[in-house]
């Protein structure tokens, strides 16, 4: 039996169901004569005759009945399949995976999330939150949040959110056992939480002040890989902790947490929202992207992260990257 092409079945399908060549022809955009042409090179190829024709109507054969009923929800099958792909592209629907460093993810993505969520219920939203770069497109993310100038070339990139600035703290009851330092060569000398990368590297703190740029290897007895609980640590009285200003401010203002050398500390350029490519983007993420960008438009206390403003250069990350992954 000859290959039947998908296009001569369609040509099927139409004229059994409007029983009529003309109407058929109508609704294909074709002239009658040309879809009578199909019909028949149908009928060849197949080696059945599928319609009975007279001049004024069009009925199947008991062939074409069998082959209706056979194919009819097949195809019915397909144009539902199709009609869902154009939700993808019209609707915001399906889940959304998002990898964020730790810090970006607490600090400037859970608000918008959480807003986002509510203003489009057909959506859900997977974050990855880890120390570690990903390849995103092998991994199966959509998007990523990581600092602006760790991001590749080739990746979109949004801004998210304003800079962002360091903070060295500690607990009032560490520093009534401890002076505070008031340099950065003094943390040498002092109880510090450091923080160890995924990779196995330790942060060397960094400072910035008129222009000149230290980094310091500090020391201490306990070591973390995750920020929040290098936190808590600092509040526990473990000893000096690094941090981003939004993730300490409140406890700051509270008294639980006190900070030092804060003429020292540096900027960093603020988070961003990235992803592979403009086009054909999921509806799901483009409706991510227009929310996230009309929720920086609409003021960063909508975002929970508080504006700092430098009053010199933003801090360059270039010698110690991984501060991404904080």
């Amino acid at each position: 039996m000859a290959r039947v092409e998908p296009n001569d079945l369609s040509v099927f399908l139409t004229i059994a169901r409007h029983r009529s060549i003309r109407k058929a022809a109508d609704e294909m955009g074709v002239t009658p004569s040309a879809l009578s042409h199909a019909l028949r090179g149908l009928e060849e190829d197949l080696g059945v005759r599928l319609f009975n024709r007279t001049t004024r109507s069009v009925a199947p054969t008991e062939a074409g009945e069998r082959l209706h009923a056979r194919i009819a929800p097949a195809f019915r099958d397909i144009d539902d399949a199709l009609e869902d792909l154009n939700s993808f592209r019209d609707m915001p629907t399906g889940t959304l995976r998002i990898n964020a460093s730790r810090a970006s993810a607490e600090i400037i993505l859970l608000p918008i999330v959480t807003r986002f969520l509510a203003a489009y219920p057909g959506v859900n939203v997977d974050i990855v939150a880890n120390n570690a770069f990903v390849d995103m497109v092998s991994q199966g993310f959509d998007a990523g949040v990581r600092f602006g100038e760790v991001i590749a070339q080739d990746m979109i990139a949004v801004p998210l959110g304003p800079p962002q600035r360091t903070a060295y703290v500690a607990s009032p009851d560490f520093f009534r056992r401890y002076l505070k330092p008031t340099t950065p060569d003094e943390l040498k000398g002092l109880p510090c939480i450091r923080f160890r990368f995924e990779s196995g590297r330790y942060y060397a703190w960094e400072f910035e002040r008129d222009n000149v740029e230290l980094s310091v290897e500090v020391n201490g007895r306990l070591t973390l890989g995750e920020q929040d609980l290098a936190v808590q640590a600092a509040l526990d009285g473990a000893g000096i902790a690094f941090a981003f200003e939004a993730q300490v401010k409140d406890f700051i203002e509270q008294g639980r947490l006190e900070r030092v050398l804060e003429d020292w500390c540096p900027h960093y350029p603020g988070f961003y929202l990235y992803y592979p490519s403009r086009r054909q983007l999921p509806a799901a993420l483009r409706a991510f992207v227009d929310f996230a960008r009309g929720s920086i438009s609409r003021g960063n206390d909508e975002i929970g992260a508080p504006m700092v403003r430098s009053s010199g250069n933003q801090h360059s990350t270039t010698a110690n990257q991984e501060i991404d992954d904080v």
